[in-house]
């Protein structure tokens, strides 16, 4: 069972996303520039929205370099010793999880990749170090017992999470491929339905302490926005996330409402004290699946949309999804589609075959989804 997630989003000149040379990101498709806003920003700002956590009831994982420091300050609070603590912790984090980068200074090691997980297995990781203590602190004892204290915490915690936003977005560590995680959700690169050219902002500063004889700005430059409807896709695959929380169905819809709140409500923060560009999505279709082939409805845009006379690109870019949607369900037939709901910030939207699925808040548009899933493990 999936469920699928389209969004139409304008945004008003903003710099959401930003590439290497500060200026908004962007790629060709269909023969044109389109603005992008990069799939790893869209989730990062989904997972940290406060949404996210308040609906799961759960805390977000972590994504750190800083695993040696979390452990070592939970077990200084248990009364251990920072010289006793620091004599394993690098050795226990090199061999359960990742090596140390070898450029980061000896009294504060790094690992070398980003490590990703929850308060559950923090909790669980600092125990199991109070539990074999004695063991660790002897020199003779603490290979062995570093073996073994890691040996069963990969068997613990081997395919499965309790932390939602892991579950969904999975997790890969290269060293130790047991406690890695399949992502049970997908998400598009965001791109705009229509072409665009970037534009830069000329800004300047002026120091407010300059002599009344002295002209000119105490600061100025450049900064790169643009303007553009955002195309959103994701796709949630239901048995995935029930197997990464192994099989916690209230938990696993908990995350599903989460995912969907949050990525209607999250915004990337990139600049947004100089654009604040809070726009809510104008569009939301979710189709519940039963199985079957993925229908990104991007190629309802590989022909740039046009603005309507009147201006604006929302209209004909909601037509444009709308027709392609219509010819899709046409051609593959909708045979496996449980649920189609709809939510328009417009009601004169041009919808012909996706009209009679809409609802009028986001609350029956989350609903409806919620409701074609299962409420129960399977026996």
């Amino acid at each position: 069972m999936f469920v699928e997630l389209h969004m139409l989003q304008n945004f008003a000149p903003s710099n959401l996303n930003r590439d290497d040379t500060n200026n908004p990101k962007d790629c060709e498709f269909g023969g044109v520039r389109r603005a992008r806003i990069s799939s790893q920003c869209l989730k990062r700002a989904i997972r940290l929205h406060p949404e996210f956590a308040r609906t799961t009831g759960v805390e977000v994982g972590m994504r750190t370099k800083w695993l040696v420091h979390l452990l070592r300050d939970r077990l200084a609070k248990a009364g251990k010793a920072e010289e006793e603590s620091m004599s394993f912790l690098p050795d226990f984090v090199t061999k359960y999880l990742s090596k140390l980068d070898d450029k980061s200074d000896k009294d504060n090691p790094r690992t070398a990749v980003l490590l990703y997980f929850g308060e559950s297995e923090l909790a669980t990781m600092t125990q199991s170090l109070l539990n074999a203590w004695t063991a660790l602190i002897n020199k003779d004892s603490r290979e062995e017992t570093l073996d073994k204290l890691t040996k069963n915490l990969v068997k613990a915690h081997k395919g499965w999470t309790t932390v939602p936003d892991i579950a969904l977005f999975g997790r890969m560590l290269a060293e130790q491929p047991e406690l890695g995680l399949e992502a049970a959700c997908q998400v598009a690169h965001a791109i705009s339905t229509h072409r665009v050219a970037m534009e830069m902002d000329f800004y300047t500063a002026v120091d407010d302490l300059n002599p009344e004889d002295t002209a000119g700005a105490g600061m100025m430059g450049f900064t790169g926005y643009d303007s553009a409807c955002f195309y959103r896709y994701a796709r949630l695959d239901w048995e995935q996330l029930l197997a990464n929380l192994r099989g916690d169905v209230a938990l696993a819809r908990r995350t599903v409402e989460g995912f969907l709140c949050a990525a209607v409500a999250a915004v990337p923060k990139a600049k947004q004290n100089s654009f604040a560009a809070f726009n809510p999505p104008s569009l939301l279709l979710a189709v519940v699946r039963r199985d079957g082939m993925a229908w990104s409805l991007a190629n309802a845009f590989e022909r740039p949309v046009r603005a309507d006379r009147e201006g604006g690109f929302l209209a004909p870019s909601a037509a444009a999804l709308d027709a392609y949607w219509g010819r899709l369900c046409q051609v593959y037939g909708t045979q496996d589609h449980l649920c189609t709901v709809v939510l328009a910030l417009d009601s004169d939207l041009p919808l012909q075959h996706l009209r009679s699925a809409q609802v009028a808040n986001l609350q029956d548009w989350v609903g409806a989804i919620l409701e074609a899933l299962p409420k129960e493990a399977k026996a």
